[in-house]
């Protein structure tokens, strides 16, 4: 009879073309369109700040300033134009001005204190919101004090490796495969949260809600089928749609990485393709059942209880950020998954999640977050047939 029930009201869902289009099309179009978006976006700006003209303002009286700037190699300058000032107020209305984009100053006594071997004050301006600029500024001077360098240690015949008692070697130590679970990680539970969540609303809010609205759920009760099975046959529906939604969002995450050539280096894209396994993914998939149930369970009780649909719509809605906002956790660094996080529900699917695709997951805490996240489910469940029992509350 459940299995009945759950057919009869999966064709009505697939009948809805709102909710297919929730279910299906939004979650498999939204990656491989925003992401192609972003990347383009990204190149476009990236290409424009690295061959893009630069200003350069220069304040200095000091001629071994002057003779080393001319000696920076036409590739780390680029297009450039220098721009004369005579003192740093107006230099510094220049750059608030947009008139430059870098400028340097020396002091007063550059070329007294590079003769007599001490420090010389190079002063050097960038606006740090304009793209790639700090890093142009940075290169810029780190030729100037490296050249300023060579030149004393030539004029004091010393070697540069007689004053270099340790060279420091830094290694990573990381893989691949954790530097992407790291920094990428946390993608794929973000989509999995927010397109399951986003899946199970609309179904749950029509096939109790609505179903009130229409009049029907009062012919439906009065079949001979005891009232959990027609809950469990409903949630079903609910279940599968969350679930749909977040596999059809993998499968959009896919085909952005397969065919829009947004992972360009191919060592990477051997490790994501690595990574995709039938074992990673009857993993995911085992966190992200009982997370599914969990936001059926949460919704449908405010489903029964809602009067009409845009009553559903306004209390649930607000909630898809109140279950996104623990994703964000995946983001943050240092944040790892042990027997604390494994505790908190969401918390544990999103860190787990993480440390699956990393490779650095302990299978222990693994088990903690799913029972943690069947325990929760199961409460949701039994709070929605509790809410599904009482009269007042089907009864529009």
């Amino acid at each position: 009879m459940i299995w009945t029930i759950f057919k009869k009201e999966l064709i009505d869902t697939i009948r809805d073309r709102r909710t297919m289009m929730t279910m299906l099309v939004i979650p498999m179009l939204m990656f491989p369109i925003i992401l192609s978006i972003f990347v383009s976006i990204s190149s476009y700006f990236e290409e424009t700040a690295a061959n893009k003209s630069i200003r350069i303002g220069i304040i200095s009286n000091s001629k071994i300033f002057t003779s080393q700037f001319s000696t920076i190699p036409p590739g780390i300058l680029g297009k450039h134009e220098l721009v004369f000032y005579s003192d740093s107020l107006s230099l510094r209305k220049g750059i608030h001005d947009k008139q430059v984009d870098i400028a340097f100053c020396t002091s007063s006594n550059y070329d007294e204190s590079m003769v007599s071997k001490k420090p010389a004050k190079l002063n050097v301006f960038y606006d740090v919101t304009e793209v790639g600029m700090d890093e142009r500024a940075k290169v810029i001077s780190e030729v100037l004090v490296k050249n300023a360098q060579t030149n004393r240690l030539s004029e004091l015949k010393i070697n540069s490796q007689d004053i270099t008692p340790v060279e420091t070697e830094y290694i990573n130590t990381a893989s691949p495969q954790q530097m992407i679970g790291e920094f990428g990680g946390a993608i794929l539970p973000y989509l999995f949260i927010a397109f399951g969540f986003i899946g199970c609303m609309y179904p749950a809010i029509d096939l109790f809600t609505g179903e009130k609205e229409r009049g029907t759920i009062e012919t439906l009760l009065t079949t001979p089928v005891k009232r959990w099975k027609l809950l469990i046959g409903k949630m079903l529906v609910v279940i599968s749609s969350g679930l749909m939604a977040s596999t059809f969002a993998l499968v959009g995450l896919w085909v952005s990485i397969e065919f829009l050539d947004i992972v360009k280096d191919q060592q990477v894209l051997a490790i994501i393709h690595d990574i995709l396994n039938p074992k990673f993914l009857f993993s995911m998939f085992g966190l992200l059942i009982p997370l599914t149930v969990f936001f059926a369970g949460v919704m449908v009780p405010i489903a029964i209880y809602a009067k009409s649909f845009k009553e559903a719509q306004s209390i649930i809605t607000p909630l898809n950020i109140v279950m996104v906002l623990p994703a964000m956790i995946g983001f943050f660094p240092g944040i790892s998954l042990d027997f604390t996080t494994a505790s908190i529900p969401v918390v544990n699917v999103v860190l787990a999640s993480k440390e699956l695709i990393a490779g650095t997951l302990d299978w222990s805490y693994y088990i903690i977050s799913f029972i943690v996240m069947f325990i929760i489910a199961s409460l949701a469940v039994l709070i929605s047939f509790r809410q599904f029992g009482k009269e007042g509350s089907i009864i529009a």
